[in-house]
Protein backbone atom coordinates (compact mmCIF):
# COMPACT_ATOMS: atom_id res chain seq x y z
CA UNK A 1 0.00 0.00 0.00
CA UNK A 2 3.20 2.34 0.53
CA UNK A 3 3.87 2.38 -2.16
CA UNK A 4 0.74 3.36 -4.51
CA UNK A 5 0.50 5.51 -2.20
CA UNK A 6 3.40 7.47 -2.65
CA UNK A 7 2.95 6.79 -6.50
CA UNK A 8 -0.74 7.78 -6.22
CA UNK A 9 0.59 11.47 -4.33
CA UNK A 10 3.55 11.95 -7.02
CA UNK A 11 1.67 11.10 -10.07
CA UNK A 12 -2.07 9.75 -10.23
CA UNK A 13 -1.83 8.90 -14.10
CA UNK A 14 1.54 6.88 -13.23
CA UNK A 15 1.68 3.32 -15.34
CA UNK A 16 2.21 1.04 -12.54
CA UNK A 17 -1.18 2.32 -10.89
CA UNK A 18 -3.54 1.50 -14.19
CA UNK A 19 -5.67 4.04 -12.84
CA UNK A 20 -8.98 4.71 -14.60
CA UNK A 21 -12.21 6.20 -14.22
CA UNK A 22 -15.03 4.33 -12.85
CA UNK A 23 -18.33 5.35 -15.01
CA UNK A 24 -21.12 4.03 -12.38
CA UNK A 25 -19.16 5.64 -9.51
CA UNK A 26 -18.62 9.09 -11.24
CA UNK A 27 -22.66 8.88 -12.27
CA UNK A 28 -23.61 8.36 -8.90
CA UNK A 29 -21.68 10.06 -6.89
CA UNK A 30 -21.98 13.25 -9.45
CA UNK A 31 -18.27 13.76 -9.78
CA UNK A 32 -15.38 11.99 -11.84
CA UNK A 33 -14.14 8.69 -9.20
CA UNK A 34 -11.00 7.11 -10.54
CA UNK A 35 -9.62 3.67 -9.50
CA UNK A 36 -6.06 2.69 -8.77
CA UNK A 37 -4.38 -0.79 -7.92
CA UNK A 38 -2.76 -1.30 -4.29
CA UNK A 39 -1.62 -4.51 -6.24
CA UNK A 40 -2.62 -6.60 -9.24
CA UNK A 41 -2.53 -10.41 -10.36
CA UNK A 42 -3.57 -11.30 -6.58
CA UNK A 43 -7.27 -12.78 -5.58
CA UNK A 44 -9.52 -9.47 -4.55
CA UNK A 45 -6.55 -6.93 -4.91
CA UNK A 46 -6.67 -4.13 -3.70
CA UNK A 47 -8.37 -0.85 -4.97
CA UNK A 48 -7.91 2.84 -3.74
CA UNK A 49 -11.13 5.10 -5.20
CA UNK A 50 -10.22 8.82 -5.25
CA UNK A 51 -10.98 11.84 -6.28
CA UNK A 52 -8.95 15.28 -8.01
CA UNK A 53 -9.33 18.06 -5.15
CA UNK A 54 -10.55 19.83 -3.08
CA UNK A 55 -7.94 21.88 -4.11
CA UNK A 56 -5.39 22.26 -6.97
CA UNK A 57 -2.76 19.52 -7.39
CA UNK A 58 -4.59 17.65 -4.47
CA UNK A 59 -6.49 14.50 -4.26
CA UNK A 60 -8.94 13.00 -1.88
CA UNK A 61 -9.14 9.37 -1.19
CA UNK A 62 -12.58 7.96 -1.00
CA UNK A 63 -12.05 4.45 -0.31
CA UNK A 64 -9.81 1.36 0.00
CA UNK A 65 -11.33 -2.05 -1.32
CA UNK A 66 -11.00 -5.01 -2.41
CA UNK A 67 -11.38 -5.16 -6.07
CA UNK A 68 -15.47 -4.83 -6.25
CA UNK A 69 -15.90 -7.02 -9.84
CA UNK A 70 -17.13 -10.23 -8.45
CA UNK A 71 -17.53 -12.37 -11.67
CA UNK A 72 -18.79 -8.95 -13.46
CA UNK A 73 -22.12 -8.91 -11.67
CA UNK A 74 -22.42 -5.15 -10.73
CA UNK A 75 -19.52 -5.01 -8.48
CA UNK A 76 -19.14 -1.57 -8.46
CA UNK A 77 -23.03 -1.32 -7.22
CA UNK A 78 -21.67 -2.40 -4.00
CA UNK A 79 -18.79 0.26 -3.34
CA UNK A 80 -19.88 2.78 -1.19
CA UNK A 81 -17.72 5.28 -0.83
CA UNK A 82 -16.93 8.33 2.24
CA UNK A 83 -17.74 11.19 2.53
CA UNK A 84 -17.11 13.84 -0.52
CA UNK A 85 -19.47 16.31 0.33
CA UNK A 86 -21.57 16.03 -1.94
CA UNK A 87 -24.64 13.91 -1.76
CA UNK A 88 -25.31 10.35 -3.15
CA UNK A 89 -28.24 10.30 -5.96
CA UNK A 90 -29.21 6.75 -5.91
Amino acid sequence: MGKAMRLLANNPRHPGLTGHEIDSLSRRYGMKVWESYLENKTSRAGRIFWIYGPGKQEITILGLEPHPEDKKNSGYDRVTLSATGKEESR
